[in-house]
């Protein structure tokens, strides 16, 4: 895109202003600022919008532009006038511009904050979401440069506009006058505008993905004459799938008129003469180009590309990659890949198997997404070996476009999906995935497993930043967002099963039986090791029969101190002779299950060849079920049985789940998940209280306190000054009276130290401040260090000050290398550190953690992600293992954490309402039995990002 030549532009091209956007329909398209090079396609563009439209844009017939009006349109000034628009394939389909006003309604410049709107949509793209898109879009632009409030005139009769308006979630007034109705609205977002927002992106990005994995015809391309071939393999995957859509085979070598395989082969995309909604792209790299250009001109709605020669080979493929996504999305379609393993949805009216994996895998409720081709592979593999089967899968490679959260937005509705898996080698939107991820988990597991997580190197392809944080920190952090963090593919297959097959345990208690002793020791150590609490184990001796199993485990089931049970079951030889019936004990246990639903049931089994399948095969995941009605926000995995149990488990339901949420109706006898060792059985069972627990706890997640001291709009503007003052795109960290200043505005106080170059400044200092005081060095070796002898505290009168500062200097060198200070006493309790700061791959993050050793030391500090509520901080202070030191340990005064968990607070809507503080940290704390004390602060500023999760819908750059 070329920078505008007009020299009365004021501002250079705003390139940040450029945004992919998902439209309503899942299609996409591209919002750039308007230069003068647009003035043809302005024209273009106008030509194709209906009379009627142009009526309702300006009152009045208005066939054509005018040489003063196409000047006008494509000419601005980036600050007082500003033009957007939409664009698919290159040209626009929808503008938008506002021009500043005064309170008169005339143009006006700065310090003017109200702007006049006027949206233009052509009539081919009204009803996708467009005119909603694009106002996000430039009430973020108004915002940046200085207005606050919109203001438009609309005619009556155009309901869609106003509709645009009023559904958008501002505070407005609305005016009618002269036939014409006048629209105004504050550009402050509030929480029903972010909701708006947050809900049309989930529709968008969630429909984006299902035109991907529902098509009603594929064609692949790069199908060769001769069998073999990447191409030959998905086809023939695709056929033995039994896709219920039309197929094509497409290569430049194809007579036409002639099939393979049994499928209509073609030179190319656009000798097919029906529509195409996916093309699967299996040709070398340098010939993708023309392939996507050929299927943006032919209306394909989405792409698979399975090509490799991207950013895993190098710079040049980076560049290739990036080049790729520009030109997908362009022509309005979105891409899984490149190097993709494909996409598989197992619905019995799509039964799409568009990927390498050479089997289908069986129906089922759980959804699959993975960045590697042979995390995949095994998955699958493990997943079918297991007996559970699939709702969908993507293997998205080097995701340069659909990424895990474009999924997270698709399976959050998805009826057919019940539980979520997900291999993650890097995250390329941390604040987004941890939002989606913590709506997700409300309703549907989430499992993930992290590759890469402790070399810090991003896999090639993959073009993310890596975080700064221990691999436990953002493991802690994305447990804090619900979701269920394992360390290996293995768990979160044993996770999944039992999560997909199983209600979630009502609590940690959990009842053993087997006809193995030794078996049930191990299973009770190992649940006391995963923080479960076993009751003592019952051993049925291995004398016992599938029916001793059967009536041992519904006395368990229906102890009402039991939360769940684990059966551990080992070959046994009959009285009569007759040896281990898998079958006859799968009938049993799952009878015995069926009876109380609300529990959940595990199996160990030993060297009981078939057991596992038999008890997975009668229902594997259920793929039979009635999908459960969309606005079911109850447990989505629990068991089925007959209404009437399910009625008399009422109690354990979970506590998020509405009452009038349905049941679901029965599916078949009972599944129960096995597992070959107990220490795995037991896992996931863990996983699943834990789980269980936050859904508990996130069904009353707090709030985030609205202090009245706080001065947000003042401290917008410090900051803003502060910046302009350092052209250091990198940052800079604040001086102290301006860190503390900045603090200030949010009721955070940053006791006084004044500086003491000499003893004389010291004395000085101390006379202003009031004895008694301390006396502490600034520098960065000695700083917070007293048991270094850097601070000395308590000085009474001038004798003891001089004393002391004396002192310093005899130790630790010349005042000018110490740089110290004096600081008045404050209340004796318990020194900490709170810092915040933005991780590049976790996001906004507020730490805590006790001062000195303890935190720098053991690495004792705790973590959550921002903006947090009050629960989260009163959960942050406890989390700690040094935190009984604040509740009163072995008799000393408990401190006031009220006004803790208030400094938590505050500092966390420091940094979630300016994304220029990058970085806070107060240190030392001091923590008294009533109040406490800041008693050391430094502040971290650096330009905003262009675009972050808090901003319009966006997709991300490439």
């Amino acid at each position: 895109m070329q920078t505008p030549s007009d020299q009365q532009d004021r501002h250079d091209y705003p390139a940040h202003w450029e945004a992919d956007v998902v439209l309503r329909d899942g299609g996409t398209a591209r919002i750039r600022p308007i230069t003068a090079e647009d003035a043809e396609r302005l024209v273009s563009f106008y030509e194709q919008v209906s009379d009627e439209s142009k009526y309702y844009r300006f009152f009045a017939p208005y066939p054509r532009l005018s040489a003063k009006d196409v000047h006008r349109f494509t000419h601005h000034d980036q600050v007082d006038r500003v033009g957007l628009a939409v664009t698919v394939g290159g040209e626009f389909i929808a503008t938008v511009r506002y021009d500043r006003i005064d309170e008169r309604g005339m143009a006006a410049s700065a310090p003017a904050d109200e702007a006049e709107v006027a949206f233009l949509v052509q009539d081919a793209h009204q009803g996708r979401g467009v005119a909603s898109t694009l106002l996000e879009h430039i009430a973020a632009v108004a915002r940046e440069r200085g207005i606050r409030r919109f203001a438009a005139e609309v005619l009556p009769a155009n309901s869609k506009m106003i509709k645009v308006f009023t559904d958008a979630g501002y505070q407005q007034k609305r005016s009618f006058e002269d036939g014409v109705v006048r629209l105004e609205f504050d550009l402050e977002p509030t929480d029903r505008s972010l909701a708006v927002q947050r809900a049309r992106e989930q529709r968008a990005e969630g429909r984006s993905v299902q035109r991907l994995l529902t098509p009603g015809s594929v064609a692949v391309i790069g199908v060769g004459r001769a069998s073999g071939g990447v191409g030959h393999s998905v086809l023939a995957n695709l056929r033995e799938s039994g896709f219920t859509g039309r197929l094509y085979a497409v290569n430049s070598a194809f007579d036409e008129g002639t099939e393979v395989a049994g499928v209509p082969a073609h030179r190319s995309v656009a000798a097919i003469g029906e529509p195409v909604d996916l093309a699967v792209v299996a040709v070398p790299a340098d010939r993708v180009p023309q392939v996507v250009a050929e299927c943006g001109e032919r209306g394909v709605r989405g792409l698979v590309v399975l090509s490799a020669g991207y950013g895993e080979s190098g710079a040049e493929g980076r560049e290739r990659q990036r080049e790729l996504v520009r030109q997908a999305r362009s022509y309005g379609m979105r891409i899984i890949g490149p190097n993709a393993f494909g996409v598989i949805n197992t619905a019995e009216d799509v039964r799409l198997n568009a990927s390498l994996a050479p089997q289908s895998p069986a129906r089922g409720r759980i959804g699959l997404f993975t960045q590697s081709g042979a995390i995949g592979i095994a998955l699958l593999s493990g997943l079918h070996r297991r007996g559970a089967g699939l709702s969908t899968f993507v293997g998205s490679g080097n995701r340069a476009d659909v990424s895990g959260n474009d999924l997270l937005q698709y399976w959050f509705e998805d009826p057919d999906t019940d539980v979520t898996l997900m291999y993650l080698e890097t995250i390329g939107n941390p604040r987004k995935f941890t939002r989606l991820a913590r709506r997700s988990a409300t309703v549907k597991p989430l499992v993930v497993v992290q590759g890469a997580r402790h070399s810090g190197i991003a896999p090639t392809g993959h073009a993310v930043q890596a975080t700064r944080l221990p691999h436990a920190t953002v493991s802690a952090l994305l447990r804090q967002a619900g979701v269920i963090r394992v360390d290996t593919v293995t768990e979160m297959v044993d996770a999944g099963l039992l999560l997909a097959g199983q209600p979630l345990p009502a609590g940690p208690r959990v009842g053993i039986l087997g006809n193995s002793e030794s078996l049930g020791l191990l299973t009770y150590d190992a649940c006391i090791a995963d923080g479960l609490r076993p009751l003592p184990p019952r051993d049925l001796t291995t004398g016992a029969v599938p029916a001793d199993f059967r009536a041992a485990l519904a006395d368990a089931l229906s102890d009402d101190g039991c939360d769940a049970v684990i059966v551990n079951a080992i070959p046994w030889v009959g009285e009569d002779g007759a040896t281990t019936d898998p079958e006859t004990l799968a009938t049993e246990l799952r009878a015995a299950a069926a009876g109380c639903p609300a529990k959940p049931v595990a199996v160990v089994h030993v060297e009981l060849g078939g057991l596992a399948e038999a008890l997975s095969a009668a229902a594997s995941t259920r793929p039979d079920a009635p999908a459960p009605p969309a606005g079911d926000t109850g447990d989505p995995v629990r068991a089925t049985a007959a209404a009437e149990q399910a009625e008399a488990a009422a109690p354990a339901r979970p506590a998020d789940a509405p009452a009038d949420a349905p049941d679901e109706p029965a599916a078949g006898p009972y599944r129960i998940p096995a597992y070959p060792a107990a220490e795995r059985a037991v896992r996931a069972l863990a996983e699943a209280v834990k789980y269980a627990q936050w859904r508990r706890e996130a069904a009353e997640p707090g709030r985030v306190h609205e202090y009245d001291d706080i001065d947000e709009h003042g401290a917008a503007g410090r900051i803003d000054d502060l910046l302009a003052k350092d052209a250091d795109a990198r940052g800079t960290t604040l001086a102290p009276a301006d860190a503390h200043e900045l603090l200030g505005r949010y009721g955070i106080r940053v006791r006084e130290a004044l500086p003491a170059p000499d003893p004389d400044a010291a004395v000085r200092a101390a006379r202003t401040l009031g004895y008694p005081v301390a006396l502490k060095t600034t520098a960065p070796h000695l700083r917070h260090r007293a048991d270094l002898g850097g601070v000395r505290l308590d000085l009474a009168d001038e004798e003891q000050l001089r004393r002391a500062y004396q002192e310093l200097t005899n130790a630790f060198g010349k005042p000018a290398e110490l740089r110290p200070v004096v600081q008045g006493m404050v209340p004796r309790g318990v020194d900490t550190v709170v810092r915040a700061v933005i991780d590049p791959a976790a996001g906004a993050v507020l730490s805590f953690g006790l001062a000195g050793a303890p935190s720098e030391l053991l690495g004792d500090t705790a973590h959550r992600l921002i903006p947090v509520t009050d629960r989260d901080a009163g959960s942050l202070v406890r989390s700690i293992r040094t935190a009984p030191l604040l509740f009163g340990w072995r008799g000393s005064a408990p401190v006031d954490t009220p006004a803790l968990e208030e400094l938590l607070q505050r500092v966390s809507r420091l940094v979630d309402d300016h994304p220029e503080v990058v970085a806070v940290t107060l240190e030392p704390v001091v923590v008294a039995p009533h109040g406490l004390s800041v008693l050391g602060a430094s502040v971290r500023l650096a330009p905003p990002p262009a675009r972050d999760d808090l901003g319009p819908r966006t997709l991300p750059g490439y």
